[in-house]
């Protein structure tokens, strides 16, 4: 399975002349879509499936989907014809020629589409963006790839870094929105469909978009959300367990983790397999917590030992395997994880990703008590999109000490990165998308953000890597719209974070696994960058080639690796970032 590039141009042979140079394969002309040709990319791992015809349509994709029984059922009523044993992609491009975009808007899974009509072409990506898709125009021709690194490739197109972005990625330690490192190169966002015609023009339309729905006055009594939730995870965990294998997990101990472990342990069929990492014995850990829901579930349990050593070995590795950098010092032990799933022969492994962004973690409470002592109009007082990028803690408030007068010079004008978060947070009265609930305008926010374009696309690049797919139960559709449904007073209550999710669980698991504070996995970055990452870091950001670049003041950079300039050690995630930059953008050789 390989990830694909298509074309649109004038011609039909300056489009295979595009592709061959994206992808160095023999591309593949469509019967009936003039001026378009595909290539798929063997040397980048993927789950590509086209071209594909479905009611005289062609398309091309990477389709997963999780209720594709339920969608067969509703075309065959509908009087379409669908085959027996056709791909999930040709199933998705039914529901699309019939239905259009509701038909896309009833799937359920891990999805991106590319239709050529007479228009142009059409981008589809899935709801929640488990799946990721860019595109690109160039001398009249369009591109559109699942893979970065293609459009990379495209010499008509010419690319260069993106400075906007490097200051988008130093803020938020992933990129938020629309725009990509390379020049001229966007990504679809999830849940919408875009339109590329021939004269140049885009055109997006939403297809899904979570809503609040919350009932008023907030019933006193929350068994009926409660009951609700349970049968939608069931049902969101039954849909991704693997036929006629046992099913993977990856458990860290938390109870978004542990909860899926529970539910695939009482629903699948076959064994189930959970895994954990250790940083080691003198590091605080979940390991007890992890462990305990593994006896209690009955799994085959696994823990991987993750040293310092190692992940400065792999680093590079994790890092050119990311379309967008991801400043997450997890991502080294998530593929080594993958590695350990694709060796014990699963074809997917289950995580519990989804549970802070979709019903609410601590990354919520700074925000939350801000907004109880602000005074609108006081010195100290800042709008929520600024006050939201400091409560991330990465490097916006460095950013004047970090960057070269002339990256910041060249800055001056660009957008800044609050116009990312700031229609989540305030939003219009006449936006059809706006939440009422401070509470669920951050997680909307979350979800738009975090969720979209870190850890779904870090878990389906890494774990795409080793041929396997990573699924989110707690991010399924359904479960998200229910949670928009919700009285945020049933999601945090009092002080207990993710109540209703705790409570539609509580039977499953250990009273001590549900009611334990959130701690969260203890990286220890700081003794990396100060032991076997030391030299890696040194070489790579003080080398030539970095100061070449003109982003980050040296000076800057060696007090970050000294670990001085702060009362409290907190450089090393600010340094990690940096580093993370630079190894990404040496493997896209720019």
């Amino acid at each position: 399975m390989t990830r694909f590039c298509v074309c649109l141009s004038p011609t039909t042979g300056r489009a295979r002349t595009e592709i061959e140079a994206m992808t160095g394969a023999d591309p593949v002309t469509v019967e009936g879509a003039e001026g378009f040709a595909l290539g798929l990319l063997r040397d980048e791992p993927g789950r590509a499936e086209g071209p594909f015809t479905a009611d005289g349509v062609t398309a091309a994709g990477e389709v997963t989907l999780h209720n594709r029984a339920e969608l067969v059922a509703a075309l065959r009523a509908s009087g379409a014809v669908v085959p027996e044993g056709c791909r999930d992609g040709e199933v998705l491009l039914r529901c699309w020629s019939r239905l259009g975009e509701a038909g896309v808007a009833r799937a359920e899974g891990m999805f991106v589409l590319v239709v050529p009509d007479r228009a142009g072409l059409v981008l589809i990506r899935d709801q929640v963006g488990a799946r990721t898709l860019f595109y690109a125009r160039a001398r009249g021709s369009w591109a559109a790839s699942t893979s970065l690194r293609a459009l990379r490739r495209w010499p008509t197109l010419g690319t260069s870094m993106n400075l906007a972005a490097v200051r988008s990625f130093l803020t938020f330690a992933y990129l938020p929105g629309e725009e990509t490192l390379l020049t001229g190169v966007r990504e679809v966002l999830p849940g919408r469909v875009v339109r590329l015609a021939p004269d140049g023009s885009v055109t997006r339309s939403v297809y899904w978009e979570p809503r609040e729905r919350v009932a008023r006055p907030v019933p006193e009594d929350p068994a009926k959300y409660v009951a609700t939730l349970r049968s939608l995870l069931e049902r969101a965990t039954a849909d991704r367990l693997p036929a006629a294998e046992p099913a993977a997990v990856l458990l860290s101990g938390g109870i978004d983790s542990s909860l899926v472990t529970a539910l695939a342990a009482r629903l699948h069929d076959r064994p189930v397999r959970t895994y954990s990492i250790s940083f080691g014995d003198g590091l605080p850990n979940e390991l007890g917590y992890s462990g305990l829901v593994a006896a209690h579930c009955r799994t085959r349990h696994r823990v991987l030992s993750v040293s310092g050593t190692t992940v400065a070995s792999r680093l590079a590795d994790a890092a050119a395997l990311l379309d967008s950098p991801v400043g997450d010092p997890l991502t080294v032990p998530n593929l080594l994880l993958a590695e350990a799933v694709a060796a014990d022969g699963a074809t997917c492994v289950l995580n519990g990703e989804g549970g802070d962004p979709v019903f609410g973690g601590p990354k919520n409470l700074p925000m939350l008590v801000q907004e109880m002592h602000r005074v609108p109009g006081a010195p100290w007082d800042e709008d929520r999109a600024t006050a939201y990028l400091r409560s991330y803690r990465k490097c916006w408030t460095d950013l004047p000490g970090l960057l070269t007068s002339g990256a910041l010079e060249a800055l001056r004008d660009a957008p800044l990165p609050q116009r990312f978060v700031a229609p989540y947070l305030g939003g219009g009265a006449e936006d059809p998308y706006r939440m009422g609930h401070l509470l669920n305008r951050l997680l909307h926010c979350n979800l738009r953000t975090k969720g979209a374009h870190h850890i779904l696309t870090k878990v389906e690049r890494l774990t795409a890597s080793q041929g396997i797919e990573g699924r989110s139960p707690l991010f399924d559709r359904r479960v998200i719209d229910h949670a928009f449904a919700t009285p945020p007073e049933f999601k945090l209550r009092g002080t207990a974070e993710k109540w209703i999710l705790k409570e539609a669980v509580r039977d499953l698991l250990p009273a001590t696994v549900v009611d334990r504070p959130k701690s969260g996995m203890r990286v220890p970055v700081q003794q990396w960058l100060a032991g076997p990452l030391r030299e890696l870091g040194h070489d790579l950001l003080l080398s030539r080639r970095a100061a070449e670049r003109g982003l980050f003041r040296r000076d800057t950079v060696r007090t970050w690796m000294r670990g001085e300039g702060t009362l409290l050690p907190r450089q090393g995630g600010k340094l990690w970032l940096v580093l993370t930059l630079e190894l990404w953008l040496r493997s896209y050789a720019l």
